[in-house]
């Protein structure tokens, strides 16, 4: 059963495969780059990885295509933005929410890896009502 812990657990390694990447690579590369590596080292840890999929929109019939698409989607749970930016905008934190409205995801991680440490600057976790309405453990 999926849990609010089992998904803090996840994001928990998400976060630490981040930090991996940025510490082998550093910053200042683009972001193709992180998002392929990151989606490599979270495929070889055994975790299922959707990488530049279309966000749907459907409202009342009407498909509409807005060519909305995240850059990770982990085990269909965590939708991960990622960006190479001097500092987040509201912008970038709109646009993960948009994303996991849409897909009804518990939770998303904007990543930066364009700062000196991921864990402290570097990422920002949002949680959906998906995530509030599960079981805590």
């Amino acid at each position: 059963m999926i849990t609010q812990k089992y998904i803090n657990k996840l994001t928990y390694k998400i976060i630490g495969y981040a930090i991996e990447v940025h510490k082998e690579l550093g910053p200042g590369l683009l972001e193709s780059v992180y998002e392929k590596c990151l989606a490599h080292l979270l495929q070889l840890n055994g975790h299922d990885v959707k990488r530049q999929q279309i966000v749907p929109i459907e409202f009342r019939g009407l498909y509409l295509d807005a060519d909305l698409r995240y850059d990770l989607l982990v085990d269909d749970l965590i939708i991960i933005e990622l960006k190479t930016v001097d500092a987040f905008h509201p912008v970038h934190e709109a646009k993960l929410l948009t994303y996991l409205n849409l897909l009804k995801k518990p939770k998303g991680i904007l990543i930066n890896f364009n700062c000196t440490n991921i864990f402290k600057e570097g990422q920002r976790t949002f949680v959906t009502e998906y995530f509030k309405n599960l079981p805590k453990e």
